[in-house]
């Protein structure tokens, strides 16, 4: 993400906190930046995460694994 994405939600957040708020475009872009800029973190993490080894005390090294997703119980 650059820069003046990042400083463009800075600008709307500060926006919205005025008296005058956002306009519906406004909020939508703002959205729309927000959802971005979340999809770029999580590729980040995601990286860092399948880059990440586990060397245990015996020495051998291994890459985490993904585990499924957890189900919820039935109410």
């Amino acid at each position: 993400m650059t820069q003046e994405k990042i400083a463009r939600i800075n600008a709307l957040a500060h926006k919205s906190k005025t008296p005058e708020g956002l306009t519906e475009a406004e909020k939508a872009e703002q959205q729309a930046l927000r959802q971005e800029y979340l999809a770029e973190i999580r590729r980040s993490f995601q990286s860092q995460m399948d880059n990440t080894v586990i060397q245990e005390p015996d020495g051998t090294r291994h890459h985490l694994t993904r585990n499924p997703k957890p189900k919820l119980p039935k109410s």
